[in-house]
């Protein structure tokens, strides 16, 4: 690759600074840290306090060991990073290292937005992370971010209705049928108390996330373009859901319209037995539920199978960065198995690296031992390598989803939608 022979001569020649995440390459000293002093910039989206004070500690223990490459911490945010990063690309003003998800990064590949960590990334760093979430991140062999947090969809329930009601909290080697989650959520609904609710303001990804529990995977190749599926395997988990709102009315109504969080007050107070949600929610219900309050987490539901899309945040590195080499560096300090187990730690998340999973400082939060069997059965899904997906669910994925879950269009409307007009967007990506 182009530039495989200039970076191998860089990692001989800085040897054990590289370990200790010390800059080197081109322009460098013999000490392997540039001649003049630069600046980076590195846009985080950490947004709960403990994850903002685990990123700010961890640059600030670069710039204490690396004072010729200086790391300035930029606050983002997940709402409008969207739009900032391609403003960003376009006007020449992108972070040099950048926070994101793996599912955003094909098109801005695609454009020839983000750095191929090929060329840079060490064997450790490699070897560190799985093949199946590496490939998340990779697009045409390219590889265009390095995954750090992994996130799964699992089951918060409130401890004290299960033990009125019998229920077992099930172990993560022996999940709950999608059947029998809703048999216990018909268990769980009494007057003024539904036994699930779903936060659902923002289905697409969800829906299609937990669609593979069935082999649901909306989209398929033909020709080598992608074009959008709705069949019987499509339609399992929005039925499942549509007949717990609106048939067995075991599942709460007000919650489609909520985000993640904005569940766990009707939660503490008894009125949501059991909230559907990824991992990371922990975090928020360790911080937020009553002293007296017990909760459990109950593992992944499986349909056919456990699979969910790994969708895992990620760091990458802009095209434009003047100092490549520097940039991946911190990047893998910054993403070391140590410093991984304090990111996951403050996001109550699972994280990519192997080495980080037995860390003290993980294995002694809530729920832990059904986070880690999380992992295993997270894989790259389809949608995930589409072209013009970020468009066709934001423009049609979602508000049609939405409508279904209100009950305003049909299941086949929905899939009409999903298709026809979804087409019609990625069409122009693959032109």
């Amino acid at each position: 690759m182009r530039h495989r022979v200039r970076a191998a001569a860089a990692l001989v020649a800085a040897g054990a600074l590289i370990a200790a995440g010390c800059g080197a390459g081109s322009g460098t000293n013999e000490a392997g840290s540039p001649k003049e002093p630069i600046s980076l910039r590195f846009q985080s989206l950490a947004f709960q306090p403990e994850s903002i004070a685990a990123n700010k500690e961890i640059v600030a223990e670069w710039n204490k060991a690396n004072p010729n490459v200086k790391v300035e911490y930029v606050q983002g945010d997940w709402g409008s990073v969207q739009d900032q990063l391609v403003t960003g690309f376009e006007g020449g003003t992108a972070p040099d290292i950048f926070h994101y998800e793996s599912s955003y990064l094909r098109d801005f590949a695609d454009r020839g937005n983000l750095l191929d960590l090929n060329d840079y990334l060490t064997d450790k760093t490699r070897r560190d992370i799985r093949p199946a979430i590496w490939d998340t991140a990779t697009f045409d062999d390219g590889v265009y971010g390095m995954p750090f947090l992994l996130d799964a969809f699992v089951v918060f329930a409130n401890k004290k209705l299960l033990d009125e009601a019998g229920i077992k909290v099930p172990a993560p080697d022996d999940p709950w049928t999608w059947d029998e989650f809703t048999a216990n959520a018909k268990k769980l609904t009494k007057q003024g108390r539904y036994g699930a609710a779903f936060a659902l303001k923002s289905p697409a990804n969800r829906i299609l996330n937990l669609s593979l529990n069935f082999d649901g995977k909306f989209f398929a190749q033909q020709d080598d373009k992608s074009q959008a599926v709705f069949g019987a395997p499509e339609k399992v988990v929005l039925q499942r859901i549509h007949d717990m709102l609106y048939k067995d009315k075991i599942a709460a109504p007000e919650a489609i319209g909520m985000g993640g969080a904005d569940t766990l007050p009707a939660f503490f107070d008894g009125k949501f037995a059991m909230v559907p949600s990824g991992i990371w929610l922990r975090q928020q219900i360790i911080e937020q539920a009553p002293k007296d309050f017990e909760w459990v987490t109950i593992p992944a539901l499986k349909g056919t199978s456990q699979t969910q899309a790994a969708a895992p945040q990620t760091l990458s590195v802009s095209a434009d960065t003047k100092h490549p080499e520097e940039a991946v560096k911190f990047m893998e300090f910054f993403l070391s198995p140590k410093n991984q187990a304090r990111l996951a730690n403050g996001d109550a998340m699972v994280p990519a690296s192997q080495g980080a999973l037995d860390d003290p400082v993980l294995t002694k939060t809530p729920g832990w031992e059904v986070a880690v069997a999380s992992g295993s059965f997270l894989q790259k899904a389809p949608f995930q390598t589409v072209k013009g997906y970020e468009e066709w669910k934001n423009k049609i994925a979602n508000p049609s989803i939405q409508e279904y879950f209100q009950d305003r269009i049909t299941i086949d409307q929905l899939g009409q939608k999903l298709v026809k007009d979804g087409n019609g967007i990625l069409e122009r990506y693959q032109r």
